[in-house]
């Protein structure tokens, strides 16, 4: 099996490619073959293999169901349905918008039940969202520069002026993070 690197991730402002591309890189980048995705989902390999290939289209349940069960992350499904031809059906809504209020409520009040220790809310591009007040320990003794806005949390704990010195166990706690720079499995 060819690995998720010998196909490349699409870039997010680039011309659509097919979704039976998209949907290969899903599969190699889950690390499953066609036959592993096809008892996950009941698709036969033979239809999964068609829909990779661009011998059959795939419908737009196919699509959605076959995404669901590689945990295609909500933007990238609708990526998938506008390559495959169909309309984008998840919204994405800023917290600070107005149909975001009563989620930015909910996650103020988690990061305040969360007190005394420190809680940090992240976007998919690590910039920081919400903090609870505990989090400033976090910060001391980061250098100034790393605090301006928009703050991108990865970047502060990785840079030499971050909180580096002050973290015993920095080498095998960043490891992860420097493995996989967006720090997610998709």
């Amino acid at each position: 099996m060819p690995s998720a690197a010998a196909v490349q991730r699409p870039a997010p402002g680039a011309r659509p490619r097919s979704a039976g591309d998209l949907l290969r890189w899903w599969r190699l980048h889950r690390r499953l073959s066609q036959l592993d995705l096809s008892s996950r989902t009941g698709v036969s390999t033979r239809h999964l293999s068609f829909v990779e290939t661009g011998r059959s289209h795939p419908s737009r349940e196919l699509v959605l169901h076959v995404a669901g069960h590689l945990d295609v992350p909500l933007r990238d499904r609708n990526r998938l349905l506008i390559a495959a031809g169909y309309a984008p059906v998840f919204t994405d809504r800023p917290l600070d918008g107005p149909d975001g209020a009563g989620a930015r409520r909910a996650i103020e009040r988690v990061l305040a039940a969360h007190e005394p220790w420190p809680a940090l809310v992240v976007d998919r591009r690590w910039e920081l969202v919400l903090a609870n007040a505990a989090s400033t320990v976090l910060v001391e003794g980061v250098a100034e520069h790393l605090l301006r806005p928009p703050i991108n949390v990865l970047r502060v704990c990785l840079h030499p002026d971050g909180p580096d010195p002050r973290i015993r166990n920095m080498g095998a706690s960043a490891a992860p993070l420097r493995a996989s720079p967006d720090g997610q499995d998709g």
